[in-house]
């Protein structure tokens, strides 16, 4: 007979997989705030909601001018599936809307107003604002050309920031135009690869010093001063004439701003936190004209952002603006001993059935436990329910914050709660 005790088996770990994140009821709570706050304010310039899977086939961000580089060969997360077939978890939306939008492009109204709230991955190093997986909110208009269209979208991710709690000055709207970089790069006389690396410099520029930057376009045979304009093309400054008409303060020309995808076509922003403990891009967007030609010969005009809950979330936080956490279980019923649980049951069910979001208790613990457990979960009113309560029909409701208890009948409980 061996002597060998018998191994232990390893257990698994507790942590979520790296770069993502689990949603206890407070983090999701705190995620459906955001998620709503970008559905209203969306929905009030007449967007309206579309989703897709979120599968696609590889060959849609392997395709010219989808994406760039970095995306597709680094941080994609790209499998074969049973069928043989090379499929990717979506790293963005825009790829997708395209596809959808050139689907049925002859049976939609134009200019086309969509909006999406997707769950995107990329195998990227987890920091702060950014993580491998995250939800996103993408607002798209298509089928115009109009400078008020761009004007349009750029006031909408204002109004989003306000809807959130930010002030004009807790956030600078910048604008960039790379139609007039491309114009730039053919008076140059560069190479596709040497404008890809001029608009990958001013992309990074913030994080370059001055010297760094101007030298390593003097490399590139680039002369800083052609790039840096202070005065804004006529892209630019046709749109920043729209927003300021329309009271949006902190929009201005920032020629660095280039954004990294491939398909951008004219301008493109970006929104920076200016706290000094986030000061960061927080999303952005901009024209893309040409993208459904992936798909048929016939270019559809089309502009929009993406704006990540991770960003928006760390906005937030450095402000005190993270609302408190209200659970949606406005009371908890609590059985004085066993012999009440069906009628605590009953009770919960009436209540219900008016319009209160009840729990209740099975009375298999002490009457202080069950109390605890309310005030544990942030549940802000008590009802116990004992022998005495269902004989008399009379209830004692207690709030947990202050203390206080209030007497009511049992016709009188929805009201009192639907009131407060």
């Amino acid at each position: 007979m061996s002597n060998r005790e018998p191994q232990k088996k390893q257990k698994l770990s507790t942590e979520p997989y790296k770069g993502v994140r689990d949603f206890y009821p407070e983090d999701q709570a705190l995620l459906n705030y955001i998620i709503k706050t970008w559905r209203d304010a969306t929905e009030r310039f007449g967007y309206v909601e579309y989703n897709a899977s979120i599968l696609e086939p590889s060959d849609l961000y392997k395709s010219k001018g989808a994406d760039n580089e970095e995306i597709i060969n680094d941080q994609s997360y790209t499998f074969t599936d049973r069928g043989e077939r090379e499929v990717t978890l979506r790293p963005e939306m825009t790829p997708t809307v395209a596809r959808m939008v050139a689907g049925k492009r002859r049976e939609l109204g134009y200019p086309l107003r969509w909006y999406s709230v997707p769950n995107c991955f990329r195998y990227e190093r987890p920091q702060r604002g950014r993580l491998r997986e995250f939800w996103q909110l993408n607002a798209d208009i298509f089928g115009t050309r109009s400078p008020a269209a761009d004007a349009e979208v750029i006031m909408l991710a204002y109004e989003i920031v306000r809807a959130f709690g930010g002030k004009p000055e807790d956030f600078e709207i910048r604008l960039g135009s790379r139609s007039y970089m491309d114009s730039i790069a053919a008076e140059l006389g560069l190479d596709d690869a040497t404008k890809n690396k001029m608009l990958e410099l001013l992309d990074r520029r913030r994080k370059m010093s001055e010297a760094d930057f101007v030298k390593a376009l003097d490399d590139l045979g680039v002369p800083h001063g052609r790039v840096l304009s202070s005065e804004a093309p006529t892209d630019v400054a046709e749109v920043l004439a729209v927003l300021e008409s329309l009271g949006v303060p902190n929009a201005k020309y920032d020629p660095s701003v280039v954004r990294g995808f491939a398909y951008y076509t004219g301008v493109v922003f970006e929104v920076f936190d200016t706290h000094p403990d986030n000061n960061r891009a927080l999303f952005g967007g901009g024209r893309y004209d040409n993208l459904t030609q992936l798909f048929d010969d016939e270019p559809l005009p089309g502009i929009g952002f993406g704006m990540g809950d991770v960003t928006i979330r760390d906005f937030l936080e450095v402000r005190g603006l993270l609302p408190a956490y209200t659970p949606p279980t406005k009371v908890y019923i609590a059985a004085a001993s066993t012999d009440v649980v069906t009628n605590v049951m009953q009770l919960g069910a009436e209540l219900r059935a008016q319009g209160v979001a009840v729990a209740v208790d099975f009375g298999e613990r002490k009457l202080g436990d069950q109390i605890k457990v309310a005030a544990k979960k942030s549940i802000p009113w008590l009802i116990v329910v004992g022998a005495d309560e269902v004989a008399s029909g009379t209830f004692g409701v207690k709030n947990l914050a202050t203390g206080a208890t209030e007497q009511k009948t049992r016709a009188e409980l929805a009201s009192f709660f639907l009131n407060l």
